[in-house]
């Protein structure tokens, strides 16, 4: 077999082949009097069917897959004995031009894994956040508890912030209903940011059996793209409006948040243990993406497209999957690949990055590390021995396991090698939680 490379681009190649026709040949022949000794066709008994007419019949198809299995076989051969590493899948041509009668030439493009070359962290700086939890965070998160468990009462007075409200109402742009502009006993919450501030603005100060009419106009951003930056003219009819009233934190409350006995003391303590392991969980996930994003700024790498696109599909697929499963129709919310470039490079970024550092740094997962994240999760199911089992039976989540394991790994080394402050934090700004 004769071959030829070239590099078209930093990561580029392409391969040139060529396989003697005669070797195509001997293997259509050879497959075809080894198909002749099995095939049924009526008028003939079982293995002496003329090897004419099997080459009428199967010939096309045997050649088309002799062939694939030669340009398949020399691709492998070639790549193996250039030492090339493949990222994604080859294009595969036949050559054009002026060509050799007595070869099968074609060409092969693809891409080659970059080289990847570590950078430098000892002048990258990573906050660390730090956070107290302390009496005062445990009676926001009771707020939040109590604000979660409320119930409303039908109330004449005019509507207030934080009362619920069932209305009416009937939008239109130019004279024209558009598209959601129109809901009857459509209930929301004043503050609770299910509509835009204007439309709740509007809502205050009515009271149930009272109209409005004003013009609104949509943010310029606004998600819907058919209304974005116009403005509306809105019938609004409020006709039920509710005060909210949150439940005292008493026996009872203890007991809805899965304390037994109702003792309060003991309440206290598993929502300051909850918030705790909250704050633990988010202020891992912070220093792993602050970490990982020093690794990427400190290491330039050319990106294989390939990779890129084969990533960025599987994100697609990952959103149209979920979205689904929520109940929403895919033709009614496309999902175009260019929502999903940049978190794809940044994936692959880090991919080729981690690998790298595995092999120079030795910071693959160890067994006993991928044991201690296994009974983590496990502790937070009711039979925390079965899921042990379970994940140990299952490889694919078990290797989702030691990858986390070697993410931390890797985050420990970059904290190691970093210029690392603390930070204090504000609770709320931290959680996402407000009071």
């Amino acid at each position: 077999m004769q071959t030829s490379l070239e590099n078209l681009g930093s990561l580029e190649r392409r391969l040139s082949m060529a396989i003697p026709v005669a070797e195509i040949e001997k293997q259509v022949d050879e497959r075809l009097k080894k198909l002749s000794r099995t095939l049924r066709i009526p008028g003939f008994r079982p293995g002496k069917v003329p090897l004419k007419l099997v080459a009428q019949q199967h010939g096309p198809q045997v050649r088309s897959e002799v062939i694939g299995d030669a340009v398949q076989k020399a691709f492998s051969d070639a790549v193996r004995e250039q030492n090339l590493k493949v990222a994604g899948y080859p294009r595969i041509e036949p050559k054009s031009g002026d060509t050799d009668a007595g070869n099968f030439e074609f060409t092969a493009t693809f891409e080659v894994y970059p080289e990847v070359v570590l950078g430098d962290l000892h002048e990258s700086k990573i906050e660390r956040p730090t956070l107290t939890v302390g009496d005062a965070e445990v009676d926001k998160t009771l707020e939040i508890l109590r604000k979660q468990r409320r119930h409303f009462h039908s109330v004449e007075r005019p509507a207030a912030a934080g009362d619920r409200v069932t209305a009416d109402f009937l939008g239109k742009i130019d004279g024209v209903e558009f598209v959601g502009g129109k809901a009857s006993d459509f209930t929301f919450v004043l503050g609770d940011k299910q509509m835009l501030p204007e439309f709740e603005a509007n809502a205050i100060g009515l009271a149930a059996g009272a109209s409005k009419t004003f013009d609104m106009r949509f943010p310029d951003d606004y998600h819907g793209k058919e209304v974005a930056g116009k403005t509306a003219s809105f019938d609004l009819t409020v006709k039920l409006v509710e005060e909210p009233q949150l439940p005292e934190i008493d026996a009872e409350f203890a007991r809805s948040l899965g304390v037994a006995d109702g003792d309060l003391v003991k309440m206290r303590a598993e929502v300051r243990a909850n918030i705790a392991r909250e704050v633990k969980k988010r202020t891992a996930a912070d220093i792993k993406n602050k970490a990982m994003q020093a690794l990427i700024d400190a290491t330039k790498i050319d990106l294989p497209k390939a990779l890129v696109e084969m990533e960025t599909q599987r994100l697609v697929q990952g959103a149209r999957a979920d979205l689904e499963a929520r109940g929403m129709k895919m033709e009614q919310l496309p999902i175009g690949p260019e929502l999903f470039e940049q978190q794809a490079q940044r994936r692959v970024s880090l991919g080729l990055i981690i690998t790298e550092l595995e092999k120079a740094h030795g910071l693959a997962a160890k067994p006993e590390q991928v044991r201690a994240l296994v009974q983590e999760q496990a502790d937070t199911y009711e039979q925390p021995d079965e899921v042990v089992k379970w994940l140990y039976s299952q490889p694919q989540r078990l290797s989702e396991m030691e990858s986390l394991a070697l993410e931390d790994n890797v985050v420990a080394w970059v904290l190691a090698q970093a210029k690392v402050e603390d930070k204090v934090v504000n609770f709320d700004e931290f959680m996402g939680k407000s009071a």
